[in-house]
């Protein structure tokens, strides 16, 4: 891994972005990678369509963390229809990598695959303040 990447990787994993959880969220989703430990719960609120705000916690490697850090800044004010249209792919190219091993895959996509369960559980939601509740 290049140093310029590494460096990257490690600024999010020691000064994540979007860290925190949110009050009554729209959303909440919690999953983990029992292979490694790593855990993830991320927050969501939506208004218009759209991710208004994003938060994240949990504990984990530098990869999971990072990535969990780096796509809350991606999709904060994203339509929701962006956030179901990112790919693994998407995810490296934000963490400055080109490819990553099995086991380093699946920490860098837990964050991923936690965004897409509440862009896709919200998918009929209208923006209605009743239906948020």
């Amino acid at each position: 891994m290049d140093s310029l990447f590494r460096d990257h990787i490690l600024d999010h994993y020691r000064h994540p972005r979007c860290h925190g959880t949110l009050e009554r969220p729209d959303a909440r989703v919690e999953d983990a990678n029992p292979l490694c430990g790593d855990r993830l719960r991320m927050d969501f609120r939506f208004a218009d369509g759209r991710v208004a705000e994003v938060r994240f916690s949990g504990s984990g490697c530098s990869i999971s963390q990072a990535s969990a850090s780096l796509l809350c800044e991606a999709i904060e004010g994203k339509p929701l229809a962006d956030v179901k249209a990112l790919t693994r792919q998407d995810v490296l190219d934000l963490l400055g990598l080109d490819e990553l091993g099995p086991v380093r895959s699946k920490c860098a996509m837990l964050a991923l695959k936690t965004v897409k369960a509440a862009a896709y559980g919200v998918a009929t939601w209208t923006g209605d303040e009743e239906e948020a509740e």
